[in-house]
């Protein structure tokens, strides 16, 4: 985890497997019009990362329209997902193959249970990111909004812990604050909230409750303007580690007035 008291800015950093990085915005590269708008999209969002899902967008077929044609990967980290996985032999398959064709070690493990829900196989992942560990990997884990399976992926060797707001593209925004707190409390790695963040408010949210950085595709690629949203989305994600740094006012059940009572004319 981060030092909270650091002071926000360019001083006010996150680690994950030795590698350090100013933006806590990480973004997809689907569901865009186009590989330009996605650049644009990424470019005014500030993220230093961005995802990849390797079954699915071409980074290795000269041939063919490729992603880092429009997304530097010596500027921008790329972040190999097993999207679209389903047993934990297809993802460590897929990242492998990953590894090989752009060296990637750094890479984030989604092990889906079913379709509808896109829910994620706990037992699958685990078993997935023990293997991958092994092999060399540092994968950061989505998983289930659960502070025990949490620390079973930390022990299984996940350099960060992934936890889903809501459901994949749902936009619902974080709808369990209590297990994603009690994750970030419990957590010796970086907690970043992914999936379910609709708009910028979601983002601020899930920056207040003290998580190291949020993910998002779906909120930026189907707004009405991805590039004016991803810029909302900096801001959020910015506001909402202020806030969390400096530390919200109490709540009270009654009113407590600004200006004092006493001595009023």
């Amino acid at each position: 985890m981060t030092d909270t008291s650091a002071k926000t800015g360019s001083s006010d950093t996150w680690t994950v497997a030795g590698r350090t990085f100013r933006s806590r915005l990480i973004v997809g590269t689907g569901k865009y019009r186009d590989f330009e708008e996605n650049a644009a999209a990424v470019e005014a969002s500030g993220a230093q990362i961005v995802t990849v899902a390797v079954r699915r967008v071409n980074v290795s077929d000269p041939s063919a329209p490729m992603l880092t044609d429009f997304i530097d990967p010596k500027k921008i980290t790329y972040l190999p997902n097993t999207a679209g996985c389903f047993t934990a032999e297809e993802a460590i398959r897929t990242l492998r193959l990953a590894r090989e064709a752009g060296g990637w070690d750094l890479v984030k493990l989604e092990v889906l249970g079913e379709a509808r829900t896109l829910y994620p196989d706990m037992r699958e992942t685990l078993k997935a990111c023990e293997v991958l560990a092994k092999e060399g990997f540092a994968p950061m884990v989505y998983c289930v909004d659960d502070p025990i399976a949490a620390r079973q992926l930390e022990e299984a060797g996940a350099v960060a812990i992934m936890p889903l707001g809501a459901p994949i593209g749902s936009g619902l925004g974080i709808q369990n604050k209590v297990t994603i707190r009690l994750i970030v409390e419990g957590a010796n790695v970086p907690v970043l909230v992914d999936a379910g963040v609709g708009t910028a408010s979601d983002a601020a949210v899930a920056m207040e409750l003290g998580c190291d950085g949020v993910l998002m595709n779906t909120a930026i690629a189907e707004a009405k303007d991805p590039i004016r949203m991803a810029r909302a989305m900096k801001l959020a994600v910015e506001a909402g580690r202020d806030a969390y740094l400096a530390g919200r006012m109490a709540t009270r059940r009654y009113a407590d007035p600004s200006s004092p009572l006493a001595g009023l004319i």
